[in-house]
């Protein structure tokens, strides 16, 4: 089995990274995509690589010479490289490809050994590597029967976004037996570029081949297989992070805080959302207006206070929508010209809000990182504020609502201000009950500000909403300046519009997850190294007691399985020991993460 590489494109969306060097000769950790498919190669017993270079050929012969590892490479000139696309390339080493079996690659791939071993392997003799279609992804895709066979190539033209499932992306690897290249390939490649020219794509071909003649290629189903096409920076961000060694996996995935869906395989116990919200029917709603959405500009903050203030029963010139609860938070704490307080650990957003000067912090001095109103009370005797996330992230403990009450009261009697962030409080036991957004307590309590995640809370964090809630006009005029007048897009302002009808599957959504948090605190109760601290919220946080420090736990999970839990080492709070947040997950998630627990 020979390989045969098509490097001679010039790369011109990777910009400069490809001014000076083809896009084989980009690297990903410090070693080239083309020295990284080599050493696959020849781990497999590739007897030789046929490289059809053209763009800064020259870089490519200085770095390999004529073998490397001792397996031979021949080169083939593509003159013309500016002025035609792969197809030429390939028509240029028609010859070669008929001499042996052969492995095609493009040279703008990264991928695992195992794909290449497979597929040596596999005794079908034509094969494509191809990839459940996702959103990630560009360019040709196939269409497989029952038996795996190609019955369909297509271009973007033919691409229905409607039938996505049905889709394979071809991973741009193939196998193709000699007799395979000399009877049907090769002639059709001949052909086609004699009546069509040498400025198009050789999956052409193939489309031709399958459609006209009784062929035998095949897919070759990539599943758990690691692979990235790399076409453009961001193509090569995200293969930095999928293909990181084990010690620098973590850090890059901590620096992206989302976007996720171009990793598939991951499954995030980090950010914290409502696995079972919102139902297929909302979906479906936002999706059928979807083109007039995307067309049209959102209202202004007046009509989204009204939409909102609907949603959670209050007046409309009581309530803020932001765009997420963070860009509430930023402004919100701006504001903030006193002493402000923090229970810690907490969510940091609110303390780097402010100055370090003005921060003040209390860290309960017991196990489970529970406090009291009273203890509250006594810590905010010099504050000016005091922020209280309830229940509480990363510890998920939670004060009953009539403390909460009891404390804003005293709040209240020495003209303090009290921030309440409720964007847990759906997910505790009893929730309904235990919210305090409603119009009676907020005018009983003018300087009680009230925060809420509707990302979080609902399950919509790729939407961006939250809101604040309070009957001091004067301050919610300071922080309304603080927001832009379109800071909500239509597709945020249409949720607000459409939520009051599923408020029956919210509740339920709600129920799921509490039943759900209770089944798996028991199993995760089971793993012998960490101690689960008891939660009225969608996650968990668990100390490391032993075998595996914080980090070491997150990393393994991450390189291992692809599970994201989040590692709070080195914040405050958690000087004197091991934490860990676990996000709530559904049912088949957090199985698969109790599951890898118990095998480490």
């Amino acid at each position: 089995m020979q390989a045969m590489m098509l490097a001679a494109g010039m790369g011109k969306r990777l910009k400069d990274l490809t001014q000076d060097n083809t896009k084989c000769m980009l690297k990903v950790h410090g070693k080239t995509l083309i020295e990284r498919a080599l050493d696959i190669l020849v781990d497999a017993g590739v007897s030789k690589m046929i490289m059809v270079i053209g763009y800064r050929g020259e870089n490519v012969r200085e770095l390999l010479g004529n073998s490397y590892r001792e397996m031979p490479i021949q080169y083939i000139e593509n003159p013309i490289y500016n002025e035609t696309n792969n197809i030429y390339s390939l028509w240029l080493a028609r010859n070669e490809m008929c001499e042996e079996d052969t492995l095609l690659l493009e040279s703008d791939l990264i991928f695992e050994s195992s794909m290449v071993t497979g597929m040596l392997e596999d005794p079908r003799p034509n094969l494509a590597a191809v990839a459940p279609f996702k959103s990630w992804m560009d360019g040709t895709v196939v269409c497989l029967d029952e038996d795996d066979n190609i019955v369909r190539f297509l271009g973007k033209d033919a691409f229905r976004f409607k039938e996505v499932d049905e889709y394979f992306k071809t991973v741009n690897i193939y196998k193709f037996s000699k007799e395979f290249s000399q009877k049907s390939y090769v002639p059709f490649l001949d052909a086609y570029c004699t009546a069509l020219g040498h400025n198009e794509y050789y999956e052409q071909v193939l489309k031709v081949v399958t459609f006209l003649d009784n062929t035998d290629l095949q897919g070759y189903r990539i599943k758990k297989e690691k692979w990235y096409e790399i076409d453009d920076v961001q193509d090569l961000n995200n293969a930095e992070a999928i293909f990181a060694e084990a010690d620098q996996k973590l850090p890059l995935f901590n620096k992206r805080y989302g976007g996720y869906w171009r990793f598939p395989s991951l499954i995030d116990f980090c950010y914290l959302v409502n696995p079972y919200f919102p139902p297929r029917r909302l979906l479906d709603e936002m999706e059928c207006y979807f083109q007039e959405l995307i067309a049209d500009y959102p209202s202004g903050q007046g009509i989204n206070r009204l939409l909102a203030s609907k949603m959670f029963g209050v007046s409309a010139d009581q309530i803020l929508v932001g765009n997420g609860a963070a860009e509430i938070i930023k402004g919100l704490m701006e504001l903030q010209t006193g002493t402000v307080g923090f229970i810690c650990p907490t969510f940091v957003e609110y303390m780097e809000r402010v100055a370090p000067e003005q921060r003040k912090v209390f860290i309960p001095k017991n196990k489970n990182f529970t406090y009291t109103v009273d203890e509250l009370i006594a810590f905010s005797a010099d504050l000016d504020t005091l922020v209280l996330i309830n229940p509480d992230n990363p510890s998920g403990q939670m004060i009953p609502k009539n403390e909460v009450l009891r404390l804003a009261q005293w709040f209240n009697d020495n003209n303090k201000q009290l921030i309440l962030d409720e964007s847990f409080v759906d997910f505790s036991d009893e929730s309904e009950e235990n919210s305090c957004i409603s119009r009676a307590i907020i005018e009983q309590f003018p300087d009680l500000i009230i925060v809420k995640s509707i990302s979080k809370s609902y399950g919509v964090p790729g939407i961006r909403l939250g809101v604040v809630v309070s009957a001091n006009g004067a301050k919610m005029k300071e922080i309304q300046k603080k927001l832009s007048i379109w800071n909500i897009n239509s597709f945020g302002e249409f949720f607000l519009q459409i939520i009051g009808k599923y408020e029956k599957e919210y509740a339920r959504a709600c129920t799921l997850i509490i039943a759900e948090r209770n089944r798996f605190f028991k199993e995760l109760s089971q793993i012998p190294f960490i101690r689960v601290i008891p939660s009225q919220a969608n996650y968990f946080l668990c100390e490391v007691t032993n075998t595996y420090t914080a980090r070491e736990l997150t990393e393994r999970l991450l390189v291992e399985k692809d599970l994201y839990i989040k590692d709070n080492t080195g914040k405050l709070g958690f000087e004197n020991g091991q934490y860990v947040r676990i996000a709530i997950r559904n049912k088949k998630d957090n199985n698969k993460l109790v599951k890898m627990l118990k095998k480490l």
